[in-house]
């Protein structure tokens, strides 16, 4: 049993003030693989004071010094990535190819661009020629507390971390409860990197508690949230007494519109994509809309591909699938199934229970159902697990109508070979990315969405600017 129960705080691995003891389920086998601890308000203030007392002077270090940090980081999470993609593994079930190949890689990515990104970063620039005494300063918003979850969470912890460090912020991680490991590891990482006492703090907790305490605390002066939209409205009230500023990235039920002249891989790829990580990433294009002409010929191939995908355990090597991460989610993907059977929806591959020859572990088949519609719950609510709905469409009016009637706007998909048709349903679509042919968007593309997927941009040059105030200065320049 691995017992992780101390918090870092002011450069310090420290005993908790008010903590209570929980237990990491692997779920893989569904038993304590770890024991935390989860902080409570004495907890979470002694972490604030240490961030607030450390800002002023992060705050004015050269930013070149603050880069030399991060690539340390970067140095030191590159030595100890087989230990990071084993903790993810075990905490949250990827399986152990997919947590080295991509769970760990998409947070060297991250600290690897953002170090680029910076270097070339203009803190400070001229308003215009029309105004030359006066100046654009960018400064650092101040002490963030960042909420990240546990499907994705090296991505999402780089992704909060590493620009706020590198724009002087000091910060309070509170990583998920379900993937704590993960976190913890990030935190030893940053102290083998040497950064000052106080700039990056972590906290175990839960969203009542250490959430709801960094939401309403007077010296915190941002929140970066990633989780569920109703997690991101309950913080966005609770944030609103203290008028921080508050950014969120929520859930997506993304489109997937292939017509009838997309490529032949077209079908496959979508499914491949819905069911990687278990179906627990909030950009998967669960709605697989396609033009009537293909329609049952997709429809085969889409059940055919979800069929030949192997579920695993998350230990061994190979390309398969693993468990979701714990009961509460395995139960709510089974209810959804069931519920998108009772609904009418033509179920094509998978269905309730587990998969054959897997009678322990929070394990669901790859779903596919047919014929369904945006009236039916299985197609209007954010499931997060290997569950993909498909229907058709008669033109690309209706595919663009379907695919924006949703809360939801994060990431669609379009797959055509007409660039002009691309580019004209592209514009359309309501969502903060479209993602075209099978292209994967390039390293420090802001990745965020419309509606009540959230707001601000994570990545890149967007990713400094959402830790930074902007501050307008005259008669900074002789003239």
């Amino acid at each position: 049993m691995i017992e992780k129960r101390e918090f870092y705080i002011n450069g310090a691995w420290v005993s908790p003030v008010d903590g209570k003891l929980h237990q990491v389920i692997n779920p893989a086998t569904e038993e304590a693989c770890a024991t935390i601890s989860l902080g409570g308000v004495q907890d979470t203030d002694a972490a604030v004071a240490a961030a607030k007392a450390a800002f002023e002077d992060w705050m004015m270090t050269d930013p070149a010094e603050r880069l030399e940090l991060i690539q340390k980081l970067l140095d030191v999470y590159t030595a100890r990535a087989e230990e990071m993609a084993e903790a993810i593994s075990m905490e949250m079930g990827a399986p152990i190819d997919l947590s080295r190949q991509q769970q760990v890689t998409t947070g060297l990515s991250h600290i690897k661009t953002f170090i680029r990104t910076a270097k070339d970063f203009q803190y400070t620039r001229p308003l215009s020629d029309r105004s030359p005494d006066n100046a654009i300063l960018y400064e650092p918003v101040g002490v963030v507390g960042m909420i990240t979850p546990w499907n994705w969470p090296m991505n999402q912890i780089t992704l909060k971390a590493v620009p706020a460090m590198a724009v002087g912020c000091t910060m309070i991680l509170k990583p998920s409860e379900e993937s704590p490991l993960s976190g913890t590891l990030f935190a030893e990482m940053v102290d083998e990197a040497g950064f000052p006492k106080g700039v990056f703090n972590l906290v175990n907790g839960d969203g009542m508690g250490v959430g709801t305490r960094l939401s309403t605390h007077p010296d915190v002066d941002m929140i970066s949230f990633t989780g569920s939209t109703r997690a991101g409205i309950a913080i966005t009230k609770a944030a609103a007494d203290t008028i921080k500023r508050v950014s969120l990235e929520l859930g997506g039920k993304g489109a997937n519109i292939i017509f009838a002249d997309a490529d032949e891989k077209a079908v496959k790829r979508g499914v491949l994509r819905v069911m990687n990580n278990s179906g627990q990433s909030c950009n998967a294009p669960t709605r697989m809309l396609v033009e009537r002409s293909i329609y049952d010929k997709a429809i085969e191939i889409a059940a055919e591909t979800a069929d030949s995908i192997k579920v695993d355990v998350p230990n061994e090597e190979g390309g398969h699938m693993g468990p979701v991460v714990n009961e509460a989610q395995f139960n709510k993907i089974q209810s959804m199934i069931q519920q998108g059977i009772d609904e009418g929806a033509r179920l094509v591959a998978g269905g309730v229970g587990r998969p054959e020859g897997l009678n322990r572990g929070f394990y669901v088949r790859p779903t596919v159902f047919a014929d369904a519609n945006n009236d039916m719950v299985i197609s209007r609510q954010e499931i997060f697990g290997p569950v993909m709905c498909m229907m058709p469409f008669e033109d690309e009016e209706d595919a663009v109508r379907i695919a924006n009637d949703t809360v939801y706007g994060l990431t669609n998909f379009v797959q055509s070979g007409d660039e002009a048709k691309r580019q004209r349903v592209a514009r359309r679509l309501r969502a903060g990315m479209v993602e075209m042919n099978g292209k994967p968007r390039g390293a420090g593309a802001p990745f965020g969405g419309y509606k009540q997927s959230g707001n601000g941009r994570e990545g890149g040059h967007w990713g400094l600017e959402d830790f930074l105030e902007v501050k307008s200065t005259s008669g900074f320049y002789d003239t």
